[in-house]
C-alpha cells in the first residue's frame, strides 16, 4: 500500500529530545510512536539515530513535541525545517530567527548549534508560516522548566500569537510536580498514572464512537441530504464528511463543508481550519473530518480492528475488574 492510499495516522509527531546527563545536548526527530522510539535512542530497542547513540548521553527524555502532521511527509519537512531554521524555504527571509554560522567548506551556510530557546522560538515560528499554520496541530511539554521557557518565549511575543485553535497541552510527571511543589512525592498512585508521552494516543481508539456512527450512516445509505447545499446525497458516488459531535449526524459534500468552514476565508484559502455545524451549530475541527473520512475510504481494515467486539473470556475479565 502506498503512503498516499493509507489512512491520515491516528499519530505523527515531531519531537525535541534532551538527554538527562547533559542538558545542552538536544536532538529533533519525526515519529508516529513516541514511546517506541525513546526506547530506539535509548538502546533499548534496535533502531536509533548515532548522534543519541553515545552512552555517556543516555538516557534521553522527549521533553516536548509537535502534533497533528497528516502523515510522514508533512512531519519530516517540519522536522527539517525545525532542524534548519537558517536555510529552510518554509520561513520567509524577513521572518528568520535563525542565522547561519559561517560558511562549510563547500560553501553551504553551516548550521548553528541548537539550544532549547532557539528550538522553541522556531517551533512557535512555523506554527504560523504558511506552509504549516492551517494544519491541525498541537503542542505537547512533559517537563515544565522547558514549558516555562516556551512559556517566558510567547510572552515575549504577544504581537505574533499563535491562532487560538493550537492546543498548548502539558503531561508532566506527577511524582515530580509533587515533589516540587511539596517536598514529597510519596504517592501509591503516581507509578500507576500514565503521563508524559505515554498519554498520547498510538491508535484510533479516541475515534472509536465517531467511527462507529459513521460506518452506521454510510453502511444503512443514511446519508440524506447535504446539511448545506440541500442536494440528496447519492451513496457511494461522491466524498461526504459527517459531523464529529456525539449526536448528530449532519452530512454533506467534502466541497460543501469546506466552503461552509472557510466562509469569508473561501477566496483567500483553500483548507478550513474549524467552524459549526449547520445542523447542532457544533464546533467541528477540520481535522477532525478529514481523519474520519480518510479512514473510513482508506483504511477498512483499521475500521475493522477498531470495531471488532472483544471476545467474550476478555469481555468478561474486563467487567469482573
Amino acid at each position: 500500500m502506498s503512503t498516499l492510499s493509507k489512512p491520515i495516522p491516528p499519530l505523527y509527531t515531531v519531537y525535541i529530545l534532551r538527554s538527562t546527563v547533559r542538558n545542552s545536548s538536544l536532538y529533533i526527530g519525526s515519529t508516529p510512536n513516541p514511546p517506541r522510539r525513546l526506547k530506539q535512542h535509548n538502546g533499548e530497542a534496535k533502531g536509533g539515530a548515532a548522534r543519541t547513540a553515545k552512552s555517556k548521553l543516555r538516557p534521553w527524555e522527549m521533553v516536548g513535541l509537535v502534533s497533528g502532521f497528516p502523515g510522514m511527509v508533512t512531519a519530516l519537512k517540519f522536522e527539517w525545517a525545525l532542524n534548519n531554521p537558517h536555510v529552510s524555504l518554509h520561513i520567509p527571509s524577513e521572518s528568520r530567527i535563525t542565522a547561519a554560522a559561517g560558511r562549510k567548506r563547500n560553501g553551504y551556510p553551516k548550521r548553528p548549534r541548537h539550544n532549547l530557546t532557539s528550538i522553541l522560538s522556531n517551533v512557535h515560528l512555523l506554527l504560523r508560516v504558511p506552509s504549516f499554520s492551517r494544519l491541525p496541530l498541537n503542542v505537547h511539554f512533559f517537563v515544565p522548566e522547558v514549558f516555562k521557557e516556551w512559556r517566558k518565549w510567547c510572552t515575549s511575543r504577544i504581537d505574533e500569537p499563535l491562532r487560538n485553535t493550537i492546543r498548548v497541552l502539558t503531561h508532566f510527571d506527577p511524582a515530580r510536580t509533587r515533589l516540587r511543589n511539596s517536598g514529597s512525592s510519596d504517592n501509591e498512585n503516581d507509578s500507576e498514572q500514565p503521563w508524559g508521552i505515554h498519554v498520547l494516543p498510538l491508535d484510533y481508539a479516541p475515534m472509536k464512537s465517531y467511527v462507529a456512527k459513521t460506518k452506521s450512516i454510510y453502511d444503512f445509505e443514511r446519508e440524506g441530504n447535504c446539511i448545506i447545499c440541500q442536494e440528496h446525497l447519492d451513496p457511494g458516488k461522491g466524498l461526504y464528511a459527517t459531523c464529529s459531535n456525539p449526536d448528530c449526524e449532519g452530512t454533506g459534500h467534502l466541497t460543501c463543508w469546506s466552503k461552509h468552514m472557510l466562509g469569508k476565508e473561501a477566496g483567500e484559502h483553500i483548507i478550513p481550519i474549524s467552524g459549526h455545524c449547520p445542523k447542532c451549530k457544533g464546533n467541528v475541527v477540520w481535522g477532525d473530518l478529514m481523519k474520519e473520512m480518510s479512514l473510513r475510504i482508506r483504511g477498512p481494515k483499521e475500521v475493522e480492528k477498531l470495531l471488532k467486539k472483544p471476545r467474550k473470556r476478555k469481555a468478561q475479565a474486563a467487567s469482573s475488574i
